[in-house]
């Protein structure tokens, strides 16, 4: 299974500087709940950002084209397709970023595990590919309103691929 995890904003828009647009502890809950126990696959940029690098009780896989990459906790593979290669047919595997990383996985995700936040951030400089409602079928949606932890209303939307992933 191949899974795509995102939370965007109004606009798409995924992060700034290689910063998550907005803290919402119930996403990165929700975001630990899902993965853990599973394989993560990411890019460079979004390996870098994480606080205290490789995330706990995950498989950890980085994607990079630069050959002298070492990361304490995770596997370098040098494209998406050589990651996945490595992994397992029945390995859970969910893609966590960053955009160019989406835009690769998107014709073969067989879901879309996202948080729509209903807000646009002032700034953005990195954005999630278009789902198309010709591929993509909402299968569950669960909203929040804003309270005093979570600065907008959001929800948890997840996706069910119509037609068969391109491989």
């Amino acid at each position: 299974m191949l899974s795509i995890i995102a939370a965007i904003d109004q606009n798409s828009a995924l992060g700034y500087k290689n910063q998550l647009l907005f803290y919402l502890p119930a996403d990165l809950k929700h975001f630990k709940a899902l993965t853990t126990g599973h394989t993560i696959v990411m890019g460079r940029k979004t390996f870098e950002s994480l606080p205290k690098g490789a995330l706990p009780n995950r498989r950890n896989i980085v994607i990079s084209t630069r050959r002298d990459l070492s990361f304490p906790g995770a596997e370098i593979y040098h494209s998406l397709e050589d990651a996945l290669a490595h992994c397992e047919a029945d390995e859970h595997i969910y893609i966590i970023g960053g955009a160019s990383v989406y835009r690769q996985a998107m014709p073969l995700a067989d879901e879309l595990c996202m948080t729509l936040i209903d807000a646009a951030a002032p700034k953005a400089d990195a954005y999630f590919p278009p789902i198309d409602a010709e591929v993509w079928e909402e299968k569950s949606r669960e909203s929040h309103q804003a309270d005093e932890k979570h600065p907008c209303d959001y929800a948890f939307v997840n996706y069910e691929r119509k037609v068969a992933p391109t491989l």
